[in-house]
This record gives C-alpha cells, structure tokens and sequence, in this order.
C-alpha cells in the first residue's frame, strides 16, 4: 500500500535549535507542536457543497431519505432535501456531484489510545486475564507494547510521523471524532494534539464542550471530590474514564474490577454518578450495576473486541440497553483491539447475533458510533445526525440499495468514498474528490487509489507538512531500528543545565518534547481513577504506576528485550496476516473469529 505526494523533506520542519538533520535519539531543544492559535480548532469556513446519494440521517425518528441532497456551506448542513426540490439560497449554482452511495454522519470513537496505533496486534494474547493490571504486568507487554511506546514516544523527532499516520488510520476508515494524542515536554507544559479528525479532549468551542479524560491524581484519590467534579459537570460535558476493566463472575462479586466500580459509592446510596460520566469498558459490571448507572444517567463505552482478547468476555451490554444506559463504541487500540470502527461495528455485529440474540441491530450499532456517542459528549445538538444546522461531518459508502444501516455495518475500508469533517472533504476515491478541490496526497487501499486532503491552518506546521507517506516510512524505519533507538536513548546524557553557579536558579529548561503516555508511567492525571474502597490505600492510581516502574527499572534495559517490529498497517484489508492472527486469538470465541472473517 503505497502513497504519493508532492515531493517536500518535513525534518526541518520540526525546527530544532541547532543546525542540520536531526538524527533518532538527540535531545534537540524544540518548539514541536506548540504554535497554534486560540479559535477553534475547526473553523467554520468550508466551501459550498451538494452532495446526493441516500441519506441515513439518524436523527430521532431514523429517518432515511432514498434519494436526496445534503447542502453544505461553512462546514454546516445549511439543509437536507429531496433530489427533485429546488436549491436553498445561495446554492442555484452549485453543482449537486452524485456519491453514489449512502450518506451517514461521520463516525464518532468514544474510546481510544491513537498514539498506541502503529502496534501491531498483540498475537496471540498468551492468555486470559482478570483484570487490567495483570496484562499490564505481564512480561511480553513490556516487550511488545509499553517499551516500543517509550522509546518512541521519547524520540521528539518521530512524533509528527505519529501523529500524522495514527490520525490517517481513523480518516480511511471514516472516522471523524476520535480521542487525541496527549504530549507532555520536560518544562511541565502539556498541549492535547490539534489535527484533521476532531478530538474529544480539544475543541475549543462552546458548542462542542471538551470531553474531560483524566482527572488530578488527588481527585482520583478522593471520591467525594471526584463526585463534586461530575456534579459540577452535570449536564454540561462529559467525563470519559475506564471503569470495571475486567471480570466479574456472579458467584464472586467482590472482583478487583468491579470493586473500582464500587468505590464510586461515597456513603450508602450515594454514588459519585452522574449524567457526565461514561464507563468505559465497564466489563467487570453486574445486572443490577447497570440499573444505578441508569438511575443516574451516566453511560458506558463498549469495546468487544478488545475485551474478548484480553478477557475472553466483554460487557454485560444486554443488562445494559435493558436498564437504558446508552451505550457508545470504542476500538480501543490496535495492541489488543479493532484496527478502526468499521472493524469495531462487525465485532459488535458478531456478538449480538451469536450471543445475545440479536439483541443490538444494525441501527443500534450505527447509532452507538454516530447519534448516541454525540449525546454521551452533550454534542447532539451540533453533530451525530445529518439534519439541517449541524455540523458536516459526513461519511458516504459504496452502494444505495439494500438495508441501510447494514451496508454501513458491513462495509469494509475499500466501501469508503467520501469522508468530510467541518464541511472539508478529507478523504475519497479520485472519482468525488477531483470534482470537490481534489488533494494533496494520494493513498492506496486495497489496490485502488485514493485522494487524502490534509492541509489546515490550525494543524501544526511539524505535522500539516508531512506526508503521509514519508509518516510511514519514518515510524516503519524506527521500528526496524528500535533496539538501536532504545540504546541512544539509554545512553542520552543529561543536558539540563547544573543549578550552582552562575546558572540562575530559574533558568529555564530546553523544552524536549515527548509522548505523556498513560499506559507506561504516572503522568500526574488519571485515565481510570481507582478510588478507596477497603481503607485509605486500598486503591490502585499512581501507586501502581510507580511499583510498575520500579519493577522495570529492576529488570532488563530496554535495548536488550526490544526485537524489530512491524508498523501495523492502516487498515484491515491491507494487513495480510491480521485476519489469521485474529484467528489464533485463544480468547476470542470462534464465531466472532470466523465471522469477521467473512466480512472481508
């Protein structure tokens, strides 16, 4: 799978201090990804558009139009009307470009670790685990996850590759909101990444009110204070954080992830829950758990395939439509979960139809990735449906005839023509792009070429100059040479400047930045606060973060357990060996191994 672009070198780009190429492993003083201007992320100023095709709006009553014209105009839907009305205003002269295919509102991930993506599958999971802390500790996850990550996510200069290729991932297989890539420099300054597929976590915008990922490791501490902060929340945006991840059998509902869960209950029947919190996982949840959350409101984020490989069992997502908890969609990350959504939605497909009797259908399942994610975010008042108002994050796939909501559940990531996000067309076949502006890049996806448009003044200049193509042979050349990366980094002197002497005691540090990489070390916030629950240390958080890293400092250098690996491909139906390796999975049960299968 090739790409091509104008020719353009992006290593100056990241503007180090000193003169010349950087090389892998030098600590440079850089200004990596910290420009940008304070509007919103995504400015309203795409073109005028008319796009027809049959339109599965997904709004409130489901309503499907057979054969219709989405308008579009400053990355708004200004309408949405039947093929044989005339042109709102302002519209008379604008070309209505045929899809020929099925209109969707562009998928929206609840959950996902994106920096982690350029990881192969973790093949096979050795075996199933409890609970997260036991995967995490696991032996062969330094090796194969959280060490490749370090080093990588510690080597400034290969972080515009990641971020470029991990978002490119999203984009071919129409996702357009997913969760962003967290960086962090040595000066203590943190910046959420700014880029082409909309980010949960920054918006900049009232009307898209950022979703909150973590939280002050105090807070995980203090349930009370927790509590005070969904409360504050209420009603206004959206705390999405891992809850109950792993297992909980009846018999023994005292499990370690249904305690964390359990610990949200600041005194008798006062639970920190409220309509702003998504669980995400909430694998470790029983029946009447999924009650209290829908007395409260609050939601949870479903991941099948990544629970089944770790766990051998997901969510207990019956007892949870139920209760009437809405439940939205995550792919997790691609070291033990789907590739993309697309993948995501047939896992989920799989699972309803051979384990729960079908109790999720095709429709449900979209609107977990469209309409119910953007309510879980309090965005549904501008984005999740294709109605008239809302935003134009669009998604169009191949073929108008058939069950709607099924053409998109089975739809692979060839299936996809168009993707627009903010009324900008992003991603399609030559055939729709060429007529909309074209692109600066081309992609190949299952032996047919592919437009890719790129280019946005709010996307940092380290990334926005980047081609995809030179984004894939960077990251593929640093995995080749990861042992060789891991050395330089071990032998890195360091370079701050000694406080004695004539250096003033506020001098301040070169920023070098780097990946804040939740997985593999404290970075002072959590993604999953595990409140007490048996007495004032009875919890895991920051602590767990340190004995991990105690342990690793203990054991091997990295230089002497990391092997070369593979850059995972962009998408499933590029990646030769990711259907076998599903295959050989021990923990995911054969239907969902052979079914998914037959969808490719």
């Amino acid at each position: 799978m090739g790409t091509t672009q104008n020719a353009r070198t992006w290593w100056p780009l990241l503007e180090p201090s000193g003169a010349g190429r950087p090389r892998p492993g030098r600590t440079r003083s850089t200004r990596l990804l910290v420009r940008g201007p304070v509007s919103p992320i995504d400015p309203l100023t795409g073109p005028r558009l008319a796009l027809a095709g049959r339109v599965v709006t997904m709004d409130a009553r489901d309503s499907v139009r057979s054969d219709a014209v989405v308008y579009v105009e400053k990355g708004c839907i200004v309408d949405v009307r039947e093929r044989g009305q005339s042109a709102p205003d302002g519209f008379e002269t604008t070309a209505v470009l045929q899809t020929g295919g099925t209109i969707f509102p562009g998928l929206i991930e609840l959950h996902n670790h994106l920096s982690y993506n350029a990881l192969p599958l973790w093949a096979p999971v050795p075996k199933a685990f409890d609970n997260r802390d036991q995967w995490a500790d696991y032996r062969d996850y330094r090796r194969l996850v959280s060490g490749p990550m370090a080093v990588i996510g510690k080597t400034p200069q290969l972080l515009p590759a990641l971020v470029r290729y991990v978002e490119c991932k999203c984009l071919l297989a129409g996702v357009t909101t997913s969760q962003g890539i967290r960086l962090s420099s040595n000066s203590g300054v943190s910046r959420y990444y700014r880029g082409i597929v909309r980010n949960v976590e920054q918006t900049r915008e009232a009307a898209l009110p950022e979703a909150q990922t973590r939280i002050q490791d105090v807070d995980a501490r203090d349930a009370r204070a927790f509590k005070q902060e969904l409360v504050l929340s209420q009603g206004r945006r959206c705390y999405l954080l891992h809850l109950s991840e792993g297992l909980t059998q009846p018999s023994q509902p005292d499990s370690p992830a249904r305690r964390h869960f359990l610990a949200l209950e600041v005194a008798p029947n006062d639970w920190a829950l409220t309509d702003a919190l998504a669980g995400i996982h909430a694998a470790g949840l029983l029946p009447a758990d999924f009650d209290r959350l829908a007395e409260k409101g609050s939601s949870i984020v479903w991941s099948p395939l990544s629970n089944l490989l770790l766990y051998g069992q997901t969510a207990r997502v019956e007892a949870a439509r139920r209760a009437g908890v809405k439940i939205g969609l995550g792919g997790d990350w691609s070291p033990s979960g789907s590739k993309n959504l697309l993948a995501e939605l047939k896992v989920a497909w799989l699972y309803s139809q051979r384990f729960l009797d079908g109790v999720f259908s095709a429709r449900d399942l979209v609107a977990m990735a469209t309409r119910t994610a953007a309510q879980i975010l309090k965005w549904d008042a501008v984005l999740g449906s294709v109605e008239a108002g809302k935003r134009a994050d669009l998604l169009v796939v191949d073929g108008a005839a058939g069950d709607p909501h099924d053409s998109l559940v089975r739809a692979r990531e060839t299936s996809v023509r168009l993707v627009v996000i903010n009324g900008v067309p992003r991603y399609g076949t030559r055939e729709l792009m060429d007529p909309l502006g074209g692109g600066d890049q081309t992609v190949r996806v299952g032996g047919e070429t592919r437009r890719l448009f790129l280019r946005q003044e709010t996307v940092p200049g380290e990334v926005a100059g980047l081609p995809l193509a030179t984004a894939r042979s960077v990251l593929s050349g640093a995995f080749r040479d990861i042992q060789k990366l891991a050395r330089e980094l071990e032998s890195r002197p360091d370079t701050r400047p000694a406080r004695r002497g004539a250096v003033p005691v506020d001098a301040p540090e070169p920023v070098v930045w780097s990946l804040a990489l939740d997985e593999t070390r404290d970075t002072g916030v959590e993604l999953r606060p595990r409140l007490p629950y048996s007495g004032p240390r009875d919890f895991t958080g920051p602590e767990a973060f340190s004995r991990r890293a105690a342990r690793a400092a203990a054991s091997a250098k990295l230089s002497e357990i990391l092997r070369p690996i593979a850059l995972d491909p962009l998408t499933v139906v590029d990646d030769g060996d990711f259907l076998d390796q599903i295959a050989g999975q021990p923990n995911v049960p054969e239907a969902v191994r052979d079914g998914l299968r037959e969808f490719y």
